[in-house]
């Protein structure tokens, strides 16, 4: 138990002083709690020897009132240290977590671990921040209190003493096993509160297709079945966890009858002192009150220890090395080269020793069937992932040698899936360059044929679009990322075939956008569309991960192989997936 309290000073950083400031006062508060008994102890006993006097009553009542205020005044300030201090301590891993994140690699987004980190964020943090950073400091109030009382009853009596001491130790037993038993199912709880965030994530992300193709009941099942399993550990954790919390209330029970029998019989029998008598009355059903206390807040300290194995998990995963310190030379190189990549993903190779080069200002083209590796070879240009050998050299510098934000501002991207900000229209383009100017921004919109559509909507640049795009058609949406990119205005620009699936009203426009996108640049297409490729310097069909052919269009048809046979069955015409 004090493990876990640990673990959370561990985490607290620059904060572990208001939490340690939140035990002393907790503390000073627990020792005040016993001021009322020792009061009310010392005024009966010389009431009873007949010494106490006006004056004596007369201070104890002010101590008494003096002692009830400044505890409240202590336990304000320990509730505002340690309350402050757990939304500063998550405010801040938050901000640790995006940076985490923003340096691992695709794979790891794409692997079906977005409800993991969805999960960690809304409700594993949350639960820590909520539940367990106000209870700390009493949590370690209440063991302190235990101990005063202890100790209260050796000078009551020894034989109480142990006594106290020995039901205590009874409670801590039960305390360990019931503590063992919570954190197993706190992570059975944590893990199906994962599936099902993942399971709404997945439902509200495909609503569109489960309503087109009428699986609503199917797909609602699947969500109903992450709620019902969700709902089922929590009670199992309910049910698993009241036995030992039974447990623990017995024994503060019987514990209690048994100081009562036990006092009694040694008053009668002459071992104690009437005052000392008195004074175990006093203290009798205050005597196990903390520690049992303690134990009532165990279930949120075994939750929140499984929170913490989740959240150190996630920030466990391996960043992709950013040590690079190298610049980018203007050397007489290629501008992009592949040697001998071999990449996996897992243990299967889905790249085998794959080389080309890519000069300066030239059109380099991935085609060929799906699962080939075309995107594959893509990403790895932008280090979505590493490679597993060989190398990528940008001006005969290996990428991983050059800053990661380096690399991204030579390299800008344009895929099928176009994400845009719940945002200003200004500030979705802005994102391409954020200290460009207001008439820089317009300029690269009317590049790229979006000025009109935008000056049409109610706020012109200043309209908030909807999340992802939603308020906008997809050829619309898809010509503002363009704009973004234009604006970046990068050497080195990698396209998804943006038209492969937009109508034909905005082909035309999104041509002429990528046209003025890519005039200048060094270019690497994946494929959809024979018109796209047809003038490109090089092209190379990417097939089970290698390259099965390269050249330019001429060059492949007059080979007849894979190429040749794509085109002659028109499989370019009707767009090729990846």
């Amino acid at each position: 138990m004090i493990g876990m309290i640990r673990r959370i000073l561990y985490v607290s950083g620059k904060y572990r002083g208001r939490i340690y400031g939140a035990m002393g006062f907790s503390f000073l508060k627990g020792l005040l709690m016993k001021v009322p008994i020792i009061l009310t102890y010392f005024i009966v006993t010389t009431f009873i020897d007949g010494t106490l006097t006006k004056k004596m009553a007369f201070y104890g009542a002010i101590a008494l009132v003096a002692s009830v205020i400044v505890q409240a005044v202590f336990q304000y300030l320990a509730d505002r240290l340690q309350s402050a201090a757990g939304y500063m301590i998550f405010a801040d891993m938050r901000m640790k977590l995006g940076e985490h994140l923003r340096r691992l690699p695709m794979g790891y987004f794409t692997e079906g671990n977005i409800g993991k980190i969805s999960s960690v964020l809304s409700t594993d943090m949350v639960f820590i921040e909520e539940n367990c950073m106000m209870v700390l400091a009493d949590m370690m109030s209440y063991l302190f209190s235990q101990a005063i009382m202890i100790v209260f009853m050796f000078v009551f009596d020894w034989r109480l003493g142990i006594a106290s001491l020995m039901i205590t130790g009874c409670m801590v037993i039960l305390g360990r096993y019931m503590m063992k038993n919570d954190l197993v199912h706190s992570n059975k709880k944590q893990e199906a509160a994962e599936i099902q965030t993942q399971a709404v994530i997945d439902f509200t992300e495909g609503i569109g297709i489960i309503k087109t193709y009428n699986l609503l009941g199917e797909k609602s099942k699947e969500l109903t079945d992450s709620f019902e399993t969700n709902s089922r550990v929590n009670l199992n954790f309910e049910f698993s966890h009241h036995p030992y919390k039974r447990g623990v209330f017995l024994i503060y029970g019987v514990g209690t009858v048994i100081m009562l029998v036990l006092s009694a019989f040694l008053y009668t029998k002459g071992f104690m002192d009437m005052k000392y008598f008195f004074g175990m009355l006093l203290c009798l059903f205050d005597l196990f009150v903390p520690i049992k206390s303690f134990y009532d807040q165990e279930a949120r300290l075994t939750v929140m220890s499984a929170c913490m194995d989740r959240i150190e998990a996630l920030f466990a995963e391996k960043e992709l090395d950013d040590s690079g310190k190298e610049s980018i030379k203007d050397v007489d190189a290629p501008e992009i080269e592949y040697r001998n990549v071999t990449f996996a993903y897992g243990e299967n190779d889905v790249l085998k020793d794959v080389s080309f080069k890519s000069d300066k200002g030239t059109m380099t083209a991935l085609v060929g069937p799906s699962g080939g590796g075309k995107s594959t070879i893509a990403s790895l240009m932008t280090r979505f992932w590493d490679v597993k050998s060989g190398e990528i050299l940008l001006r005969g510098t290996d990428i991983r040698k050059i800053p990661l934000a380096t690399l991204m501002d030579n390299i800008s991207m344009v895929f099928q899936r176009v994400y845009l900000f719940q945002d200003t229209v200004y500030n979705n383009i802005a994102l391409g360059r954020p200290d460009a100017t207001r008439e820089e921004i317009i300029e690269a919109a009317k590049k790229a044929r979006c000025y009109d559509f935008i000056m049409e909507l109610p706020g012109g640049f200043d309209t908030v679009i909807g999340e992802g795009g939603a308020s906008l058609s997809g050829g619309q949406a898809q010509r503002l990322s363009i704009a973004r990119c234009i604006l970046k205005d990068s050497p080195i620009v990698i396209l998804d075939e943006a038209t492969a699936s937009v109508d034909a009203d905005n082909e035309s426009y999104i041509q002429q956008a990528i046209t003025e996108l890519c005039r200048g640049k060094t270019l690497l297409i994946i494929a959809h569309r024979l018109n796209t490729i047809a003038h490109a310097d090089n092209i190379m069909v990417i097939k089970d991960g290698q390259i099965a052919e390269s050249g330019n269009h001429q060059n492949l048809m007059d080979i007849g192989g894979i190429y040749h046979n794509m085109v002659t069955k028109r499989a370019v015409s009707k767009g090729w997936k990846n």
